[in-house]
């Protein structure tokens, strides 16, 4: 099996550690976060990686106290402002995933001119989530769904995994084949809850403002070395690689 996954989703986890252990405040680590993910883009992209996706910010981030939230977003303004530009020169095609309802109009506006820019790109596909929650995710599926049984054009009995997965916000994209997550949590926490059911999943202690090209050798590695059955037995699927 290949060593390069087709696409990679990364929990990126530890801003906030990161700042405190060095006795700065909590935006100080979501500041420095942002050269991480320029150089992970980077080193995606060398690596010919389909697809990035990226949990910006999650669905319960609202939650944190509102100076934090405040400099979140104004970091994503400002990101716009400096990368997009970047991103574009390199053929990166970007695009915003989540319920952008919840964010503001200017953000807004900054995030589909991005994806305008960048439409036509034909190197790596950045997905970035923002508002984003696993279970809003499947809800708004629902809810799509619904709609289409009551207005007639589906009926239940025709209701199945694609008519889901085609409702999700990550339809017609790969399902991720690898989720990293730094700052040494082991769990999902609510991100991409139904594409993630096959996904390799490498967990590291190092808090995200620490994460270097080093610690995305290692989840390649991890991953590289992993059998995927998807159900099937190991003699299943060495005799399927080999027919």
């Amino acid at each position: 099996m290949t060593a390069v996954p087709v696409h990679v989703a990364i929990i990126m986890d530890g801003n906030g550690r990161w700042a405190r252990a060095k006795g700065l405040p909590r935006p100080a680590g979501h500041r420095a976060s942002v050269k991480v993910v320029r150089k992970v883009v980077e080193e995606c992209a060398a690596r010919k990686v389909g697809y990035l996706t990226l949990f910006a910010f999650s669905s319960e981030n609202w939650q944190r106290p509102p100076d934090e939230v405040g400099v979140l977003m104004s970091l994503f303004l400002d990101a716009l402002e400096r990368e997009v530009a970047d991103l574009h020169r390199n053929q990166v095609r970007l695009r915003f995933i989540g319920d952008r309802q919840s964010l503001g109009a200017e953000l807004n506006e900054r995030m589909t001119a991005s994806e305008r820019l960048t439409e036509h790109n034909t190197g790596l596909n950045l997905l970035v989530a923002v508002a984003y929650g696993g279970r809003w995710d499947i809800t708004q599926a629902v809810r799509l769904l619904a709609a289409d049984v009551q207005a007639g054009t589906l009926s239940v009995q025709q209701i199945d995994e694609h008519s889901v997965a085609s409702r999700l916000v990550l339809a017609g994209v790969p399902d991720p084949d690898l989720l990293i997550r730094t700052g040494g949590e082991k769990r999902i926490s609510n991100f991409l809850l139904w594409n993630l059911a096959y996904s390799e999943l490498f967990f590291c202690d190092v808090l995200w403002p620490a994460f270097t090209v080093e610690h995305l050798d290692a989840a390649f590695a991890h991953f590289a070395a992993r059998e995927r059955r998807y159900g099937k037995t190991s003699a299943q699927v060495q005799a399927g690689a080999s027919a």
